[in-house]
């Protein structure tokens, strides 16, 4: 892979197309709207400015000359592969793969998407190419976290897999798992119960968030809470994960709590909406 697509520059777009760009790939990014795409280059652009402090990489500039942050679709055409990473919602994300279907032409991209819960036989079937479309899930930060999902569906071709495989892992220098094409895959089926746990402990008023997090962090040696994972994940996407696992397995555990859905409806969506679990300035 050469030549890589990102739709979407928010935390997740961000993050693929700065380790794609940093792994020395040429990235184009495409976004919805002028402001969309002036606020995903500045927040790649500060992220490069941390790493480049912190030694992690020579220089923050000659990765930015790698990426392209554009508002048409059309300009992805000529890519190798095309990561989509816009908002969790199915049927946005399937709308997403009909165009890019239609857009990129070579036969062999590969169509990947970052969903963390939406099972890909969906995208897919509504493309031309199953075959070469498969689920490519990084984790937040990507930049730093090494995991990620390779979630090929049933009609998936074994050499899209290992395409994939190979992109992952000796271009961008990632760990790759495989996981069967359901919803939440590996780590949010075993994560978001966890989670929601949490935040019905909270709202049952058992603990305060503090204490909560405090009890995971101190007493099992989890590197944080898991309310403040939920505000850095995002609770509008927990609530979406928690919904596509609900959806297709019908278990209570799934079923998100109310408090969440409330904090959700309020705009309270934690670190990204400064406010969630707790406050960020």
């Amino acid at each position: 892979m050469h030549r890589v697509g990102v739709v979407g520059c928010g935390l997740m777009g961000a993050g693929v197309a700065e380790v794609c760009a940093r792994a020395g790939l040429d990235v184009v990014v495409a976004e919805s709207s002028e402001d969309a795409a002036d606020s995903g280059w500045t927040r790649i652009e500060s992220s490069l400015a941390r790493a480049e402090a912190k030694g992690r990489i020579d220089s923050a500039s000659e990765v930015l000359d790698r990426i392209s942050v554009v508002t048409k679709l059309e300009e992805l055409a000529d890519r190798d592969i095309v990561v989509e990473a816009i908002v969790e919602n199915e049927a946005a994300k399937v709308e997403l793969f009909r165009r890019l279907d239609e857009i990129v032409t070579s036969p062999d991209a590969i169509l990947a998407s970052n969903t963390s819960s939406i099972p890909i036989m969906k995208l897919g079937v509504v493309t031309s190419r199953p075959q070469s479309v498969l689920g490519i899930h990084f984790f937040n930060p990507v930049p730093v976290l090494k995991l990620v999902e390779l979630v090929p569906s049933l009609l998936t071709a074994p050499e899209t897999t290992e395409r994939a495989r190979t992109f992952v892992q000796e271009q961008l220098g990632k760990t790759a798992i495989d996981c069967r094409d359901r919803a939440g895959f590996v780590v949010n089926s075993l994560l978001i119960p966890f989670v929601l746990s949490a935040i019905r402990m909270l709202e049952s008023g058992f603990a305060t968030a503090e204490d909560i997090d405090n009890g995971l962090v101190l007493g099992a040696a989890h590197p944080q809470g898991p309310l403040a994972l939920a505000d850095l994940i995002g609770l509008d996407t927990t609530q979406a994960v928690a919904e596509s696992l609900y959806e297709e397995f019908k278990e209570p555990l799934y079923a998100a709590p109310p408090l969440l859905s409330r904090m959700v409806d309020a705009g309270l969506l934690g670190r990204k909406s400064g406010r969630g679990f707790y406050t960020y300035s």
